[in-house]
């Protein structure tokens, strides 16, 4: 059964914020087991070199290696960006820190796996293959409109001859997912894309979930194509989307009516996290808490902050832990897919 999470409440990180690892849990329940370990993708270009095992992590003959967002060609703003983060960290504890870039993030969590790594941003998926690994733990989440984590919907022509299962005007699902969702046994789904945590892989989890076996789905390349897709009721039966893809500026002026005629049939609960920053489990706890407070303190400054949007699009930070993936890591393994196959 999976019913509807209650959102986490959490403020905004003041300078005051406790250095305990807070979390949140989401209570969705499943019967999926834990997920599967998955290998580490293989061999991929070291960033550096490995550090000297004897030495102590953060000093001079084996600093901490911060990798900033992966780019065959990095961007000199974002280089810059890293090493003004980098600085404030060395100044905030003491540690010496050096940037690099990996080419991609296969080759980011390769770098993990061989110590080549110790922090970064990670995307959800990089983080659940390498935290499968037992490579990284997390300690802050990035934050948009308020929230850590996202929902997604189904969503279907109002004259396909689906029931909808979601009531707009308390903003709540009226039954459970195997209840609402078998109606979509054996019909045709469109999806976003092959990498899509809300276009495809969640919902496709969900699916899998509740057994309800669909035919092969389209991929359109875009949850506005979805939404164009299932409006125009001639290319697959139903589509999954984040919330609320239906009101994107890129429908408003071709589809005046797209909100009442696609409807939403159940929405999946806010369970998919954004990026988070990320330590390798080999740094010492008290280690990992210092570098937390870093950019907790980082986030309270002005060149800061600005460094943080320009190498990861960050703009908000929010204390976090492990345990608040739970939920999203049970849906991905529930879809079946290969987590390597998710990441770039």
């Amino acid at each position: 059964m999976i019913v509807p999470m209650q959102f986490c409440k959490m403020k905004k990180v003041l300078l005051t914020l406790c250095l305990a690892v807070l979390g949140c849990s989401f209570p969705v329940q499943l019967t999926v087991g834990t997920p599967t370990p998955v290998s580490t993708p293989g061999p991929a270009s070291a960033p550096t070199a490995t550090p000297q095992a004897t030495a102590e992590p953060g000093t001079e003959k084996n600093p901490l290696i911060l990798a900033l967002s992966p780019s065959a060609h990095p961007d000199a703003e974002v280089i810059a960006a890293g090493d003004v983060i980098s600085a404030f960290i060395e100044s905030q504890t003491g540690y010496r820190v050096v940037t690099i870039v990996p080419a991609s993030q296969t080759s980011l969590v390769d770098a993990f796996g061989k110590g080549n790594a110790q922090i970064a941003v990670l995307p959800p998926f990089a983080y659940l293959l390498a935290r499968q690994n037992d490579l990284v733990t997390a300690i802050l989440a990035s934050v948009r409109d308020g929230q850590i984590v996202y929902g997604a919907q189904f969503i279907a022509n109002r004259d396909g001859g689906f029931v909808p299962y979601f009531n707009a005007e308390r903003n709540e699902n009226t039954a459970e997912a195997a209840e609402a969702l078998k109606q979509f046994q054996d019909k045709k789904p469109c999806w976003s894309d092959m990498v899509s945590p809300s276009g495809y892989v969640v919902p496709l989890g969900v699916l899998n979930q509740t057994q309800v076996r669909t035919r092969s789905g389209a991929f359109l390349e875009g949850q506005p194509s979805v939404v164009r897709a299932v409006y125009a009721d001639d290319i697959c039966d139903f589509g999954a989307t984040f919330i609320d893809a239906r009101q994107s500026p890129i429908l408003e002026a071709s589809y005046p009516d797209v909100m009442e005629r696609v409807m939403v049939i159940w929405r999946i609960p806010n369970l998919i996290p954004y990026e988070n920053i990320s330590l390798s489990t080999s740094l010492p706890v008290e280690m990992r808490r210092v570098l937390q407070r870093a950019f907790i303190d980082l986030m309270l400054t002005t060149d800061g902050k600005s460094a943080m949007q320009t190498a990861y699009g960050v703009d908000e930070l929010q204390v976090v832990e492990d345990a608040a993936y739970t939920n999203f890591a049970l849906f991905v393994s529930a879809s079946g897919l290969d987590l390597s196959g998710l990441i770039e």
